[in-house]
């Protein structure tokens, strides 16, 4: 599964991640008791989105971040 999808548990790279690109959730991975992964399918837009985020280099709304954060935190908790 490693090769195929991007995998963090940052939620607010979470929140980030579905707030530009939307659809781009594959799997929640709830295999580590103490931990949620959430895993998107890999290609550049994401690449690019994720190296983005790591330096600093996006802007997002902040009404439109913090309600996605808690449709994150939503995910997390879902039984599924």
């Amino acid at each position: 599964m490693d090769s195929k999808y991007y995998k963090t548990a940052d939620l607010a790279l979470v929140a980030v991640l579905l707030l530009f690109i939307p659809d781009s959730l594959e799997v929640v991975d709830r295999g580590n008791p103490r931990k949620v992964f959430f895993c998107f399918g890999k290609n550049p837009e994401l690449d690019s989105l994720v190296k983005r985020y790591w330096s600093r280099e996006l802007q997002v709304e902040p009404q439109a971040f913090f309600n996605q954060l808690k449709q994150v935190k939503v995910r997390i908790y879902a039984e599924d």
